[in-house]
């Protein structure tokens, strides 16, 4: 690749707007993982070969400290072991003309024994994370259980330094302009080694320090954090952060939910800390970005819970954050969740692993059938880039495309192949989802989620017969109502779910996001729908009513908060809606809410929100929002127009149902006619309604002349 003259860079390489911009264009990353130390050197020139080969133009590099390294401060760059020479595995990539994602850690899993750690750093107990009652955080994983490691404290970032000094003037000097490194990943999977339960982890001393110094930042003064917390403090060295949930009151929350908060600053100020250094080493003219595990709970669950990932939070620190996807066909709802979350709310909706093939101890892995259903769903609903996992197979991961002796397995590759064909063929990185709507999930309310989980259970990376998780569920939160007129954790997840269904079945296209997305952001939609109990966040109260009253439309309920998050009196929106004129909503003669003029917009107040679908048809209804209709509602629909251009549009079907479908899709629009791209076969349309046949576990993607 020819280098480009450093004086007109200027950060050319950028995500902004759902596009990886590359100078002025925006360039595809299809890309998918290959373990160059795990593969004979002299297959690595026929293993790339057959990468390009199926239509990829990206290669993701795993860069594992803990194989580099021979001693501290010591590592084999292939002067010892020949498999290990990354740099001219680098080389071998540019010569082939693909471009690059590196991903240098510290931590990178990859079914690594130490997860890319020299044993050296899980070995310190002064590197090691500490659980609520003191001792040693363990990630139970296979082949064994492993500490987690904490971020809190210096030294670790001392020690990951030399591994930066060593690994990162290589990546420099292959790096573009120079080079085809286009994007860096900052660490793996950050999630405090999956103890996402809020009291499994990181209670080392530096993380309470760290915790006592996030309080000082939001509240100022100890006069203000004794007065929040309803509690006389004589210093911030005497406030200890929860160790499991005693609540009672609602004036207790904001003691639990700080902690929650505090957790997700941790995950960003580590990410940041480690960005900076890999700024600071020459990789400032890239991308660097993260990947988060899924935020919506475990087993395709569409609860709404965020914490403790923040992208929002973290976009201000790196370029993008992504979410892992690993999934099967049956898990349909879990993959549109998870994409539509970071459509909604990250600059580049990007899938840093996107199964191909399978690790050796995952339960139920599905087959290429799932792998073909899964990566329409994630296209269907608006992902823009991936990496798959794996492209080559090796220790510890099966039924990869490509053998690990350079081998192809037909099927495998040729379905990958025509993925990449299509995307390429139908200029899929200039497509944006079309949708009005914004569903955002409460971040408070998570917080208070994941504060009242009563079951301390730790980071699991296997399924348990126990059905117990990491992420707070109905089965291990509090049902105490603290004062409310109900758990909230609890009727948040039940309404969410309702909601999410509700859209769905409605036929009005939505993202999802959460309230941590800047009210800026909301712009682009016609309409916002959160759920809203006795408590609301001050700015959000104050974000809504001026979203309302700039000509949108706000949908909440079932409360009217008079609350905000410290449980003081704010009467925000409760006064908005008192001023205002309004009129019933009713369903079937009877009310379910009321309706606010507010402004130039209007804020819907739904008190009872029982039959969702209806709730949602009662004040949607006469808008001019962007509506499918079909004869099945099993059926779902994703409407794709090319940016700056109207004059056709990609629409995505899908049968996630194990039952035959004869369906028919009318998209509100003129279509002319349609072509089914993945079968290159004309499909009937009259009256602009598409009609075709979907067999079970089916996703069909039409390009529609408009």
């Amino acid at each position: 690749m020819q280098a480009v003259k450093q004086s007109s860079l200027a950060r050319s390489i950028r995500a902004d707007d759902h596009q990886f911009m590359i100078g002025n264009d925006a360039g595809a990353l299809y890309g998918g993982a290959v373990h160059y130390w795990r593969l004979e050197r002299d297959k690595w020139d026929e293993i790339i070969s057959n990468v390009k080969k199926m239509g990829f133009n990206t290669v993701s590099i795993y860069i594992p400290w803990e194989v580099h390294e021979i001693e501290r401060g010591k590592f084999d760059f292939g002067q010892v072991d020949p498999r290990k020479d990354i740099d001219a595995f680098l080389t071998l990539i540019e010569s082939k003309g693909l471009n690059i994602v590196v991903r240098p850690g510290p931590q990178i899993n990859s079914e690594l024994t130490w997860f890319g750690y020299p044993l050296r750093i899980l070995a310190d107990p002064e590197l090691q994370a500490l659980n609520g009652q003191g001792t040693k955080a363990v990630l139970t994983q296979v082949p064994k259980p492993i500490p987690a490691v904490s971020y809190a404290v210096d030294k670790f970032f001392d020690e990951t330094a030399l591994w930066y000094d060593a690994i990162c003037p290589i990546l420099a000097k292959h790096s573009f302009p120079n080079g085809r490194i286009v994007a860096a990943q900052v660490d793996n999977e950050m999630a405090f080694f999956f103890h996402v339960n809020a009291y499994a982890c990181d209670f080392h001393p530096d993380s309470i320090k760290g915790y006592r110094a996030f309080l000082q930042k939001k509240y100022g003064t100890l006069a203000e954090v004794s007065r929040v917390y309803r509690k006389k403090y004589r210093a911030f060295e005497a406030i200890e952060p929860p160790r499991r949930f005693d609540a009672k009151t609602k004036e207790e929350v904001p003691y639990y939910a700080d902690w929650v908060e505090y957790r997700e600053i941790y995950l960003i100020d580590s990410i940041d800390r480690l960005a900076k250094m890999m700024r600071a080493r020459g990789l400032d003219q890239i991308a660097l970005f993260h990947n988060y595990p899924h935020p919506l709970g475990p087993g395709g669950a569409v609860s709404g819970f965020t914490t403790p990932f923040n992208i929002m939070g973290l976009e201000e620190k790196v370029d993008f954050v992504g979410f892992d996807i690993y999934s099967r066909k049956e898990l349909y709802d879990h993959v549109k969740t998870v994409v539509s979350y970071v459509v909604g709310t990250s600059r580049f909706p990007y899938i840093p692993e996107f199964i191909a093939g399978v690790w050796s101890w995952y339960l139920h892995p599905g087959n290429l059938a799932d792998e073909e259903f899964v990566t329409k769903a994630a296209l269907m609903h608006g992902a823009k880039g991936f990496s798959r996992y794996m492209l080559v197979e090796r220790d510890r991961w099966f039924d990869s495309p490509i053998r690990r002796d350079g081998r192809v397995r037909k099927d495998q590759h040729d379905m990958f192949n025509h993925v990449n064909t299509v995307l390429n063929g139908n200029n899929f990185v200039n497509l944006r989802r079309q949708a009005d709507v914004l569903l955002l999930a409460n971040r408070e309310y998570d917080r208070l989620e994941a504060a009242s989980v009563l079951v301390s259970f730790p980071g699991d990376f296997l399924e348990t017969p126990s059905g117990f998780s990491e992420y707070a569920n109905f089965v291990t939160v509090s049902e105490q109502t603290l004062g409310f007129e109900q758990a909230i954790p609890l009727a948040k997840s039940a309404w969410f779910t309702g909601v999410y269904k509700g859209l769905s079945q409605s036929g009005y296209p939505y993202l999802l996001s959460d309230t941590a997305l800047k009210a800026e952001k909301w712009q682009k939609f016609s309409t916002v729908i959160l759920c809203s109990y006795e408590y609301l966040k001050s700015s959000l109260q104050k974000d809504l009513v001026d979203f309302a009253t700039s000509g949108h439309v706000v949908v909440l309920g079932p409360k009217v908060p008079r609350l905000n998050e410290n449980m003081d009196p704010d009467l925000t929106l409760a006064s908005a809606l008192d001023e205002s004129k309004s009129s019933p909503v009713t369903v079937n003669g009877l009310p379910i809410g009321r309706s606010y003029r507010v402004g130039r917009g209007r804020i819907f107040l739904v008190s009872d929100w029982s039959n969702p679908v209806q709730a949602i048809h009662a004040v949607l209804q006469g808008t001019e929002l962007i509506q499918f209709f079909r004869n099945d509602p099993r059926l779902d629909v994703a409407v794709h127009l090319p940016v700056g251009k109207r004059d056709h549009a990609v629409v995505f079907v899908a049968n996630p149902s194990a039952e035959h479908i004869e369906a028919k899709v009318h998209l509100s629009v003129s279509v002319k006619s349609a072509q089914e791209v993945w079968t290159d076969r004309e499909v009937t349309v009259a009256d602009s309604v598409l009609i075709d046949s979907l067999p079970p576990y089916t996703i069909h993607i039409y390009k529609c002349a408009l």
